[in-house]
């Protein structure tokens, strides 16, 4: 199982950026797919969740800015990024809980990374 981050990149204060991250690999059920990110000197932080049956999680500070949004036909999460500030440049990280088969206990799976930098 393997997911697949892209999108990062360069964006002025106030624009918009689009990540997604692709789960590939012999899936049976995803149970969740979130983002984090980690800036420079800090610690991981998950910034939005997506839990099957519930309604999206967000940090306190995306919220109004960030979507989180999950395509099930193709096991993808996207995250809709407005209104960006310095203060969002970190490496972001898609993670997914899933079930490899109906039986058996889930596991966690992490992307590679991908960088956003909000500069002017």
């Amino acid at each position: 199982v393997q997911l697949q981050a892209s999108g990062g990149g360069l964006v002025q204060p106030g624009g918009s950026l689009q990540l997604s991250c692709a789960v590939s690999g012999s899936i049976f059920r995803i149970n969740v797919m979130a983002w984090y990110r980690q800036a420079p000197g800090k610690q991981r932080e998950l910034v939005a969740i997506n839990t099957s049956g519930l309604m999206p999680n967000y940090a306190d500070s995306v919220k109004g800015r960030f979507t989180i949004g999950r395509d099930r036909a193709d096991n993808t999460v996207y995250l809709q990024m407005n209104s960006l500030k310095p203060e969002d440049t970190a490496v972001y990280y898609c993670y997914a809980n899933a079930n490899r088969a109906r039986w058996g206990t889930s596991d966690d799976y992490w992307g590679q990374g991908t960088q956003v930098t909000v500069s002017s």
